[in-house]
């Protein structure tokens, strides 16, 4: 499986999802790991398995097997965190105000720069949803010298890898209600 394998399977009503793919996946602000940590991350968030194999195995020519496994960590806690979190904010500050008595020292020693990381949480929060892990990533991101336009792309990515999963999923599942349907 490949990111052109992916691009293959796009349909012609998902033609802007599939130009975007390759676009942003190459961007001036950041660097190579920074792209392809975000896509691995943002691809094991999206939960498909097709997305998650073509991604893994373009991300491995980028990516040294310290950065690999640090981005499965940040897929892995923002899962746990992006669900804890905008619970507590949706249900109301005083959850806020309690400690979330989980264990997140992956955070704290990722294995990778802290920058990086942190993008790469980012854009998992951006597919799950997450609101307050967001706006906690992006003051990271920023706070650590990274630009506006650097956290955008990191969103891009998030945004881009999680429509791909949904058009394929949505074809997979109209072709099997064809297939039942005949």
């Amino acid at each position: 499986m490949s990111i052109d394998a992916l691009k293959a399977r796009m349909p012609a009503y998902a033609k802007d999802i599939k130009l975007n793919i390759s676009n942003v996946l190459q961007t001036g602000e950041l660097t190579e790991q920074q792209v392809w940590g975000a896509a691995l991350a943002s691809a094991i968030a999206t939960r498909s398995p097709e997305v998650i194999a073509a991604v893994a195995a373009e991300a491995d020519r980028h990516l040294s097997p310290e950065a690999t496994e640090a981005a499965k960590t940040a897929a892995a806690i923002m899962a746990m965190n992006n669900v804890y979190y905008r619970f507590s904010h949706l249900t109301g500050s005083d959850y806020l105000q309690m400690p979330a008595r989980l264990r997140m020292n992956a955070i704290a020693n990722p294995g990778v720069d802290k920058l990086d990381f942190e993008l790469w949480s980012l854009a998992v929060s951006a597919v799950n949803g997450c609101g307050l892990c967001l706006k906690s990533h992006e003051k990271e991101v920023i706070a650590k010298g990274a630009s506006k336009e650097a956290v955008q792309d990191a969103a891009r990515i998030a945004a881009v890898i999680q429509a791909v999963a949904t058009v394929l999923e949505a074809e997979d599942a109209l072709a099997g209600e064809a297939r039942a349907a005949a």
